[in-house]
């Protein structure tokens, strides 16, 4: 199993919800939060400019409204969610956001006990 933390623009959430939904992935979390990469949410390479977004201006940086997406899915599974994150939702910009995968050696459904790929 891998552990898929996608943080993408807020409106772009509805199309990660109809990726998911269509490899029937069971489960998400869904935070609203802020931030910025490499570019400190308004620079770009070849010189300054300012995104039209409204943000957090904090020491330098220019702190933008992002989605931070958490799903459990199934090894086989990951490398056409991530295929279809690219193609669906890249606008080719800056700030389009990151998808990290990480590996879980376990999991668990409290309400049962079950455990393993039927937990997720």
């Amino acid at each position: 199993m891998k552990k898929l933390e996608i943080i993408i623009r807020p409106d772009k959430l509805e199309i990660l919800k109809t990726i998911l939904n269509n490899h029937a992935i069971g489960g998400i979390t869904v935070t609203s939060v802020m931030g910025c990469g490499k570019q400190k949410g308004g620079l770009v390479s070849g010189g300054i400019k300012s995104f039209k977004a409204k943000g957090l201006k904090i020491a330098g940086m220019n702190l933008l409204p992002k989605i931070h997406a958490v799903v459990v899915v199934d090894d086989n599974e990951v490398n056409d969610i991530l295929n279809l994150i690219h193609e669906k939702i890249s606008s080719g910009k800056v700030g389009d956001g990151k998808v990290f995968v990480l590996p879980v050696d376990e999991a668990m459904r409290i309400r049962t006990g079950e455990r393993g790929k039927k937990a997720i």
